[in-house]
């Protein structure tokens, strides 16, 4: 053990004291950090946006690129925008969202877990006054995007037609909305057209016309269509005179126009496409397969609703029966 000297003792011993009472600095205080910069949002710049979306979508010059503005986007930092691309008569719509500083684009689905994740389709698929059968306010809504030329959609409409009343009579209502793929199918308009010019004459004959213009695809052409439609009409109680200036001038056509507006906004781009409670079902399904959806659905509103009904209730234990 090394030894300490007594003069190096003796000054531990005069310095400690003075170390001790010498008055203590206030500790400095920590530098204030700066505060956050706001990100400042880049403008945006759309020739940009578009040849990203381009390479991204291996759209070639050949097809025409349309950039909406910017609007609010459903979360927050981010706006949203639309590229629309079309080639002739064929138009699709993708949508993205653009952070506010212009480095991120996010393609996708979003959900507010608070609502329905099909909330944006069922806003839009609601108020229809599309021809129909079954129970309007049902817990169930079909709603259907279909081509009268299209042999899946002839299908699907067939099965819809035979099991759907038989198996629901009060639980769903089936919408029929027409989307004629005009670039492909020549008389899917025409038809649209006429039925609508049906619906508008005689509600309960629409069905009618409906099953006929399906069974006939493989007999109608463009160039007979009115002359089989008028022959149809002829053995029905139909006004054909009316249902003819009708067809002629395309009175109904407002009508095809806004679905195909509302099936592009939707973002429907094949048929038939179904919705189920706001659900898109693209492609044919069999019966079975719809089935197991709709009960699904009618087992989820039947929870939903059970559920609502325990929420806020108060009681207190008396020998009354419960009220029900």
């Amino acid at each position: 053990m090394k030894s300490i000297n007594a003069a190096a003792l003796a000054a531990v011993i005069f310095v400690w004291p003075a170390a001790a009472q010498a008055p203590r600095k206030s500790a400095a205080k920590p530098a204030a950090r700066p505060a956050a910069k706001a990100v400042k949002p880049l403008p945006f710049n759309a020739v940009e946006f578009e040849a990203y979306v381009r390479h991204l979508l291996l759209w070639n010059d050949k097809i025409n690129v349309k950039v909406s503005p910017l609007k609010p986007g459903p979360m927050p930092g981010y706006s949203e925008v639309t590229a629309t691309g079309s080639l002739g008569s064929v138009s699709l719509d993708e949508v993205f969202y653009v952070s506010t500083d212009g480095t991120k684009i996010v393609r996708g689905s979003v959900y507010d877990i608070s609502q329905s994740p099909f909330q944006r389709e069922q806003s839009m698929l609601k108020d229809l006054k599309d021809p129909y059968m079954g129970t309007p306010g049902a817990p169930v809504t079909l709603v259907a995007f279909s081509d009268y030329q299209c042999g899946y959609c002839k299908e699907e409409a067939k099965s819809i037609r035979e099991n759907l009343l038989k198996t629901y009579p009060k639980e769903v209502v089936y919408y029929f909305r027409e989307f004629p793929l005009d670039q492909i199918h020549p008389w899917a308009r025409a038809a649209s057209i006429a039925g609508r010019c049906v619906h508008a004459a005689n509600p309960a004959a629409y069905w009618d016309f409906h099953d006929w213009a399906f069974d006939k695809q493989q007999e109608i052409r463009a160039e007979n269509f009115k002359a089989k439609f008028m022959e149809w009409a002829q053995s029905k109680p139909l006004d054909t005179i009316q249902l003819g200036r009708c067809l002629d001038s395309k009175a109904t056509e407002p009508a095809i126009n806004r679905n195909v507006a509302d099936a592009r906004t939707l973002r429907v781009t094949s048929t038939p496409t179904l919705f189920v409670n706001g659900r898109a079902l693209p492609g044919s399904l069999s019966w079975n397969q719809l089935k197991v959806i709709i009960d699904w659905e009618l087992k989820y509103a039947k929870e939903a609703a059970a559920k609502a009904e325990q929420c806020c209730s108060i009681s207190l234990p008396t020998p009354l029966p419960a009220k029900k």
